[in-house]
């Protein structure tokens, strides 16, 4: 589809998108800053869409002031930062971008999880600093065997454990409710934890899993365990996974997401040689950005040319 601007209303952009997926909007919808509409109150009041990415923060003020707002378009899976109830409450719909990131988010974990049982970070440095010549490098573990639990067995969860299962690893999983899986269940993060030879947070955000992963879960993970997190950095409480990283009450961690983004340098999570850490980058590929990205417009257009958009979650 070619660009509709002769027919669609302005759309607002919150956030930065990658340049190819910034591209692709372009060409599909007409786009404006918070600078422009703060600055044109009559293109404010036209304003029908805003898209986004989730880890923008969309606020009540902001809706408040977008009178003829209908729909916000999330790039990405999660909604959290997104106030739903009174998107609802006013008739507005809000979308994101579910199964197109479950692959590159699933492929990340598996990669986290390797690096954090063979040091691979550590590894890298070994070599570049000229240290390989003064000794071997420390033995790493196997994923081979090992019991690995998920923290949430939705989309990702799954996408994770087939790619999980030709390891030759044991999978569990907790949730709110037993599903038709083959893999045993656990009611609570404690007690998969407790089974858990490597703990995966893989659930939502939000208020109802807010430090879902705290200190109990962490000590029944163990001194021998290792804690993976891709899903939202609320999920695990930090100032308990650093104080059980500095107790040594856990193994290791590997965090693709935190509670406060971009992660600050004088993070203590940074002085752990057992800590693997990413830029929140479950779901950055080229591939996968462009997806979402169209999915975005996609569903902007759809809804304002149909009054129905593709993949709303309200």
């Amino acid at each position: 589809m070619q660009h509709d601007d002769l027919t669609l209303p302005p759309v607002l952009q919150i956030g930065e998108f990658p340049a190819i997926a910034q591209s692709l909007l372009n060409e599909r919808l007409t786009l404006h800053s918070l600078a422009e509409i703060d600055a044109d109150d009559a293109l404010r009041a036209r304003i029908n869409a805003i898209a986004t990415r989730s880890n923008y923060d969309i606020d009540i003020a902001l809706i408040e002031r977008l009178p003829s707002l209908r729909i916000i378009a999330t790039s990405g899976v999660g909604f959290d930062r997104i106030p739903v109830e009174f998107a609802r409450e006013r008739g507005i719909v809000v979308t994101n971008t579910p199964d197109l990131l479950n692959a590159a988010v699933a492929e990340l974990t598996i990669g986290l999880i390797l690096a954090l049982l063979r040091q691979l970070p550590l590894a890298d440095r070994y070599v570049r600093e000229g240290m390989w010549g003064r000794g071997a490098f420390p033995l790493g573990s196997s994923l081979a065997g090992k019991r690995v639990g998920i923290v949430g067995m939705g989309r990702i969860g799954k996408e994770i454990a087939r790619r999980l299962e030709p390891f030759g690893t044991g999978i569990a999983y907790s949730g709110r409710t037993r599903q038709s899986l083959p893999f045993e269940w656990f009611a609570t993060p404690v007690e998969l934890a407790r089974w858990s030879d490597i703990l995966i947070a893989s659930c939502p955000g939000g208020s109802a899993t807010r430090h879902l992963i705290d200190a109990a879960v962490l000590d029944a993970l163990g001194a021998k365990g290792l804690l993976v997190n891709i899903a939202r950095g609320s999920v695990v409480d930090e100032a308990a996974l650093v104080a059980a990283l500095q107790r040594k009450a856990i193994a290791g961690a590997a965090l693709d997401v935190f509670e406060h983004e971009p992660l600050e340098a004088g993070s203590p999570l940074c002085t752990f040689d057992e800590v693997v850490l990413a830029p929140h980058i479950g779901s950055a590929t080229h591939e996968t950005r462009l997806a979402m990205a169209r999915l975005t417009a996609d569903n902007i257009v759809s809804f304002l040319t149909t009054g129905k958009a593709l993949t709303p979650v309200c």
